[in-house]
Formats: C-alpha cells, structure tokens, sequence
C-alpha cells in the first residue's frame, strides 16, 4: 500500500495492490455467496482432486453472490494437508487475475481462519470483496502424525493430558474422550447422554443432501458401535472426509452497489483466541481441549455483537466428538457448568427445543474435511438466515452462532444476523 499525494502536496488516497484505491475501513461486513460440495469418503469420487473440490464450491459461491471471479479482490484458501501452493492451483479453476492468494493453515478451525482473514481484509479497508475458500483431500483413517524430524504442536498438550488419564492412541479421540470422563466424574453426565448427541446429529444430517452421512440410527446402534476411545464409540467421532466450502464477503458499499441486500447476512461479531495460561494451569481435561478457548471466544463475540446466547436461535459448533458438543454448550452459557447433560435429556439442542445445534448435521455426520468445515459451516448458517435452507431449516431464525476449533489451538467464533436486522 502506498499514500497518492498531489500536486500541493496534499494526501488523496490510499493505493493497494494493482493500484486500487482502498476504502476506509468498513465498520459492516455481509456474507453475500456461499458454496459447498457434498461432503464425501475419502476417495469416493473418482478424478476429484481438489482443484475440482474449489471449483464446485468457489463457482457456487459466486454464483450465489451474482458476481464473477473478477471482482474478488482476495482470496484466503485454507487448507491443512499439502503442499505450500493448493492454495493458488485450486483458485485458478475459478480464474488467473493476479490478485493476492493466501495460504492458510490452522489445524482444524483453518476454514473459519480463512473466513476471518477476509473478514479483516474488508474491515481494514484493504478490500471490498474477498473470497474464502476452505478444502481438504484427506487420507482413509485416523488422522497421521506429520513429519516425525521435529515437536508435534499437540506434544505439550499431550505430556500435560498424559498427567491426568493414560496416553492413547489416535491423540484427537484421547483428547476429546478424557474430556468427556473428566466430565463423567465431576458431573454424573452419563454414556447414554453423549451418544444421544451422536443420534441427534445423525437424524439431523438425514435432511443434508450434502451430509458424507444420511443415515439415521437408534441410540443402542451409536452405543454398540465400535469403540473408539472408551466412551467414544465410532458413531459419536467426525471422520475423514474429502470436500470444499467457499464464501463471498463484501463491504457494506459494495453490497448497496451491487444491490444485495436481500440476500447479504452480517457478520456482527467475530474473533480468535489462541490458547490462554489456564490450558496448562487449570489441570483439567477440558481446558487441555480447548473449552477455556472456546469460552473466550464466545464472550467476545457476544460482546462485539451486543447478542446473548438467547437471542441465537441456531448454532453450528465444533462436535469433533460427541463429548465436544456439550462442553460447547457450557462454554457458551447454553447450560451451566456441569449441566450441559440436562440440555440433552430435555431436547433442548435440536428441532422443537431451545436451540437448534448442528442442523447440518455436524462434524459427526455431515463429515469433517479439515480446511472446510468452518465454510460449511458459514453457508449453512447463510441459508439458515436466508430461510433457504429446505429440510434443515429452523424456524424464524433472526440471529446464528458458529464455532469451530482447532487443538494446538484456535478457536474461531462467529456470529450472524440478517442485514435487515
């Protein structure tokens, strides 16, 4: 960026990338294109590689914002597995305009990492349309160790979990799963409760045509099924899973411009925290899982956005594993600690209750593609927002919450409402 000054001297603009002149910095950001694939197995889709994952979804978005390629100023292309350029080979499916691509990387928040640096860019004034982009092509099973030459990022939050319940392998389930015993031990919650939120996420993803899973099974069948880590049955975890999510974002300026208001949804609050001191010094499982992160972030973002839990109709979170969701849920005030169990037997986290939690289906059932999820994420809340979200839909929803978290870690909130709001 560099300052234009004329002839008397006097400061005109200032000047970004490519010589466009950068607007001040824009207090609204919308949401005006949103775009996913089906969420797939790994492999399941011959010749689908990611550039094809960006394609389907990066077309979808802009066709849904009723723009081309370009007038996209930016893009943030998340990713967690490949080399250091995906990022820019998956966008140039949607065009070659020369514009900055970022690469970006932050475990498993990474698509909602994406969301939040086009978000930054349009607040910053650097932009006034930024895509996201978010895909990932995974390999079949439990999620690998990267190189072995150097300290895993997990290594200190393992050595520190490792104190409290015996090491296990895969280190996500063990994490998730302490988690959810510590919670058994200090609360009563119960095994039954947590596979519940496993039965309510598979019934919800019956409704999403682009759920990996559409299969809907008896509280018994998630308790019988394969154990994972004990109380984590394979029902109750996310699997591997390959796809794309992609989001158009622009300033306020440019959505009356372009006359998108009625379909423009408001990001009204939105942040990152890393981890706090109290990951390591509260001497809990949870905390080591990331609910000290998430609380944070949820406080923030619900100040930023002037919005109580109660004024959220529908909140898609980060239920990695079952035991994820309803520590989510006390993290963000929807029960009091210890009592994110009473939620569940009360129904109160699906369709007739309180809230509506992971209509989409969640991590669980709709799949979890590491670099997409947080896009998914955002698009079924768009569509939630927009009333278009067919099967899914929640009634009369004027405000919606998003969470999506990465160990190692980062936790990314986000909240919605209509621009009419």
């Amino acid at each position: 960026m560099h300052v234009i000054d004329d002839m008397a001297g006097d400061t005109v603009a200032n000047v970004g990338p490519g010589g466009t002149t950068l607007s001040k910095h824009n207090e609204r950001v919308f949401v005006i294109g949103v775009g996913m694939s089906k969420f797939e197995k790994p492999g399941a889709r011959e010749g689908w590689d990611y550039p094809q994952m960006v394609k389907e979804s990066g077309t979808k978005a802009l066709e849904d914002a009723g723009i081309g390629y370009d007038r996209i100023e930016q893009v943030h292309a998340g990713y967690v597995y490949g080399d250091s350029t995906c990022g820019e080979r998956a966008v140039y499916e949607l065009g070659m305009t020369g514009i900055p691509i970022t690469n970006v990387n932050n475990n498993c928040s990474t698509g909602s990492t994406a969301l939040y640096l086009s978000v930054e860019a349009i607040r910053g004034g650097r932009a006034d349309c930024v895509m996201a982009v978010g895909f990932e092509k995974m390999e079949k099973g439990s999620l690998k160790i990267g190189a072995e030459d150097r300290e895993q990022p997990l290594m200190k939050h393992m050595m520190a979990l490792g104190e409290l319940y015996e090491f296990a392998m895969p280190p996500a389930p063990y994490m998730f799963g302490a988690a959810g015993r510590e919670h058994m031990e200090k609360y009563g919650s119960t095994p039954e409760r947590f596979a519940k939120i496993g039965e309510k996420n598979h019934r919800h993803s019956a409704n999403n045509p682009y759920a990996q899973f559409q299969d809907v099974y008896t509280l018994q069948e998630i308790l019988d099924a394969k154990m994972v880590y004990p109380l984590l049955t394979r029902l109750q975890c996310s699997p591997t899973s390959d796809g794309s999510g992609a989001a158009v974002l622009a300033s306020e300026e440019f959505v009356e411009a372009n006359d998108l208001a009625d379909q423009a949804i408001e990001i009204v609050g939105q942040t990152i925290v890393t981890d706090l001191a109290s990951t390591f010094t509260a001497g809990t499982a949870a905390a080591l899982a990331g609910y000290d992160m998430t609380k944070e972030a949820g406080r923030q973002v619900f100040e930023q956005s002037g919005l109580g839990i109660d004024d959220f109709q529908v909140i898609e979170l980060h239920d990695c594993f079952s035991t994820n969701e309803l520590l989510t849920y006390e993290a963000f005030g929807l029960a009091a600690e210890g009592e994110g169990h009473k939620l569940i037997d009360n129904d109160d986290t699906t369709y007739g209750g309180r809230w509506v939690v992971n209509p989409s289906g969640g991590l669980i059932s709709k799949g979890h593609p590491l670099g997409a999820t947080g896009l998914a994420q955002c698009s079924e809340l768009v569509w939630q927002l927009r009333g278009t979200a067919d099967a899914c839909q929640v009634d009369d929803v004027s405000a919606a919450l998003q969470h999506n978290i990465g160990l190692g870690g980062a936790a990314v909130v986000t909240a919605y409402q209509r621009a009419d709001r």
